[in-house]
């Protein structure tokens, strides 16, 4: 997730269809561009080994935007990769978890991602991405080619894929009105067009905001200090919100190999 991003293509064609609004959202996006965020810096790493050291081992790894990389946060069990790793590992598996994802990334900034990721030969692939496309402009075409692709080399790399799409924008109290719900609407397109994507590619797609949109539209303490990124309690509901097609995903990698 990038706020800052937001100055560029958001409200190209947004705020010339806004009217007499135009003033009204263009100074609304200023101020969310220039409020202050938790640092990409201060996020932990997201790597470790959960588990048995003798269980069958498991490589999970995270991309996307800075969901994946747990800015926000300052404990790699913190973070949505960590979470997931704990609830994965057990007696009998042991999780080795890597991060590739970079705060501020959307589907066009995946590609090098993947190829850092398919170094260390994952089994299992968590994308975390779509709030940057959402609002920086990206069109819907490209979020679904670069999505896409991401997955499809992920897959022939022989991970399981699994794609958590774009949040809920509309929940952040960042985002004033009318400026919030056109951000929403936004995250609503990009999330659509990511799930199509996943799903034509071959991988997993998950709603994240249907399944925890709610939880963070009624509790701010879902999110850290800045109101935007998740807290520990908001990244731990994502990875609920995520463990059963992971759960699934690590299975069927088992099967397999």
């Amino acid at each position: 997730m990038d706020p800052n991003r937001l100055t560029r293509g958001t409200l190209g064609g947004l705020v010339a269809a806004a009217g007499a609004g135009a003033t009204v959202l263009a100074a609304e996006v200023w101020a969310a561009a220039r409020r202050r965020y938790a640092s990409a810096g201060s996020a932990p790493p997201v790597e470790g080994d959960f588990g048995d050291p003798g269980g069958e081992r498991l490589r999970l790894v995270m991309l996307g935007d800075s969901t994946g990389a747990g800015v926000g946060v300052t404990r790699t069990e913190e973070t949505v990769g960590g979470v997931l790793a704990r609830r994965l590992a057990g007696p009998t598996r042991r999780v080795r978890l890597a991060g590739a994802a970079i705060a501020g990334s959307g589907t066009g900034d995946l590609g090098p991602q993947v190829s850092r990721a398919l170094l260390g030969r994952p089994d299992v692939a968590v994308l975390l991405v779509g709030t940057t496309d959402a609002t920086s402009g990206t069109g819907l075409r490209a979020v679904r080619d670069n999505l896409g692709d991401a997955v499809r080399r992920l897959l022939a790399g022989g991970a399981a894929v699994v794609v958590g799409t774009c949040p809920d924008l509309g929940a952040s109290r960042v985002f004033a009105q009318p400026l919030r719900a056109v951000v929403a609407w936004r995250g609503r397109r990009v999330a659509a067009a990511s799930a199509e994507a996943t799903r034509a590619a071959g991988g997993v797609p998950v709603d994240l905001a249907e399944l925890v949109g709610p939880v963070f539209r009624a509790d701010r303490a879902a999110y850290c200090e800045d109101g935007f990124h998740p807290s520990a309690d908001g990244y731990r509901l994502i990875a609920e919100a995520l463990l059963s097609a992971v759960d699934d995903a690590a299975s069927e990698r088992a099967t397999l190999q």
